[in-house]
């Protein structure tokens, strides 16, 4: 008999989550097994890639923890080999679906952020509450995926979980879509033969991708030689990026394009990417970047660049909020780029399909 694997998860819009949740549902359809995915919100782009040959179960409640009762009905009910439940919230209530249903299934979460690093400039009290919780219901769980080894050592350290009850496993990010989306056209005139070079920059304009360093960061190139900064992606934080380029006196060498469907065609085309967060867990854009061939800058944040670059042996690592080390780092990347091929190897274990193995095997649901 096939196993049965259920995904507990939300999708509520054009997040990182929800897209490597449908890379890996892709990639664990083709898988023999039985793949019923338990949707509390279906909104954003990402839905429609889920997989026609997964068993896609709309829930009535939309909002994780009004979640509990239907999950319940559905352990008791279907009796699934596993259960990955997305995020910390979907770890709550599937760990409280269980009890409620008394069922064996085996629960098992996926994290992908450094809670700590999240939390860091948030209120006390909402730190301990969310450390509490965590150290409550943790332990519970059968396996915990962490995209990243700073994710793992992270939670380890606030849950005091063995090592073995917490397991790596690469992003399902680099996909056939994925590559052949780069190579489509990018309508900007920045991006045409022989024009100047182009750094990136591609996220949410958040306080966490630190957005306002890079901007001063490339004050500091432009002032050294000709160039063009593009920043992909929408957020509250896009009127403050245009008037601190006014005031840099950089606006007309700065465009910011908003959120894409396809980021991969400008980072294809890019002369080198940069991640100037302060925080993550496993950043996907510099994944795809690497992916793609294109020399990168990243800032050393908690985590996952220093396990991409190797600690800086491939690419650039600066520290987080260093305006003088990231410019300079771009300019020598832009100066001598490394080998494309070294690159593209860096994120071999970031496939959609050896990403899905990983998953089975920490599931338990290895099958051959």
């Amino acid at each position: 008999m096939r196993p049965k694997l259920a995904i507990l998860v939300s999708f509520s819009g054009q997040g990182g989550v929800e897209r490597m949740i449908a890379n890996l549902s892709q990639s664990l359809a083709i898988e023999p097994i039985d793949l019923d995915i338990l949707l509390i919100k279906a909104k954003g782009p990402h839905i429609a890639a889920l997989p026609d040959t997964a068993n896609v179960i709309h829930l009535r409640a939309r909002h994780t923890a009004t979640s509990i009762f239907e999950v319940a009905r559905y352990l008791r009910r279907e009796k699934p080999d596993a259960l990955l439940a997305v995020k910390h919230r979907g770890m709550i209530a599937a760990l409280q679906a269980k009890t409620l249903a008394r069922t064996s299934t085996p629960i098992s979460g996926r994290l992908g952020t450094t809670v700590s690093a999240a939390l860091a400039n948030k209120s006390s009290r909402r730190r301990a509450r969310w450390f509490s919780t965590m150290r409550r219901y943790y332990p519970k769980l059968h396996r915990l995926i962490a995209v990243s080894q700073g994710v793992a050592d992270d939670v380890i350290a606030i849950t005091g979980m063995s090592d073995r009850q917490v397991t790596v496993v690469r992003n399902p990010t680099v996909t056939p879509a994925m590559l052949a989306a780069a190579a489509l056209p990018v309508e900007h005139p920045w991006f045409a033969q022989d024009a100047l070079p182009v750094v990136l920059g591609v996220g949410r304009l958040t306080e966490q991708k630190d957005f306002p360093t890079l901007l001063r960061a490339f004050a500091e190139v432009e002032r050294e030689r000709d160039a063009r900064l593009v920043i992909l992606g929408e957020g509250q934080l896009r009127e403050a990026l245009l008037e601190q380029a006014r005031q840099l006196g950089i606006a007309d060498k700065v465009a910011f394009p908003g959120f894409t469907h396809n980021p991969w065609a400008w980072m294809h085309r890019a002369s080198v990417f940069v991640l100037s967060s302060r925080w993550e867990g496993s950043p996907n854009t510099l994944t795809e970047a690497l992916a793609l061939g294109t020399p990168v800058v990243s800032t050393d944040c908690p985590s996952g660049p220093k396990e991409l670059l190797s600690g800086g042996s491939i690419a650039p690592l600066v520290p987080m909020g260093d305006i003088t080390a990231l410019s300079e780092a771009i300019l020598s990347t832009l100066s001598n780029p490394p080998e494309a091929a070294t690159l593209i190897n860096a994120v071999k274990d970031y496939h959609q399909d050896v990403s899905a193995k990983g998953y089975l095997d920490a599931l338990g649901l290895i099958t051959s």
